[in-house]
């Protein structure tokens, strides 16, 4: 693989700190995914099913937190453009591959079955943590927060343990 077709790391690392510390300052809170996928959802549940949401607390919650659309939220313009600044750069940098991979010791369907499962026990469990990786870890490490230290220090310690034990998937 050719790593001229990456930025640099250290010089990532920079960039992403500047923009946290932005974030920071104009917003008066980090950065995070998790919300922006919060607003989608309350918003889709809104449309299919209004009369879950009116006596539903969660969403009365959501709702009197956030007036207007959950889709205004400024977290989901910074995911969208997360998106699709993704999409141009593999564009761009001609990494844009529409392919499934996987280790051949494992089929497509297990590959997708994996993802879904994991991205479903990802979006619950940062809604019990009341955050995802970036914000909880991210954010709270980037304002000394014990418990952002904490929290990403049992992100990559539960990140070892698991891949002990599914390695053989991808080996």
């Amino acid at each position: 693989m050719d790593n001229n077709n990456y930025m640099n790391p250290y010089l990532a690392g920079f960039f992403l700190g500047l923009l946290l510390l932005g974030t920071i300052y104009i917003t008066g809170r980090g950065l995070g995914a998790s919300g922006a996928i919060k607003s989608v959802v309350v918003t889709a549940v809104e449309t299919v099913a209004p009369s879950h949401t009116a006596n539903t607390k969660f969403y009365k919650e959501y709702s009197e937190e956030h007036s207007g659309s959950p889709l205004k939220n400024w977290l989901v313009f910074e995911m969208a453009g997360a998106l699709i600044g993704a999409f141009f750069s593999g564009l761009i940098s001609n990494r844009l591959k529409f392919t499934l991979e996987h280790s051949p010791k494992i089929k497509s369907r297990t590959r997708i079955a994996g993802a879904l499962i994991g991205g479903t026990l990802f979006g619950f469990g940062a809604q019990l943590g009341r955050g995802c990786t970036s914000g909880a870890a991210l954010s709270g490490m980037a304002v000394l927060s014990t418990g952002g230290l904490i929290t990403m220090a049992f992100i990559f310690g539960g990140a070892y343990a698991f891949a002990y034990f599914f390695r053989k998937l991808w080996i």
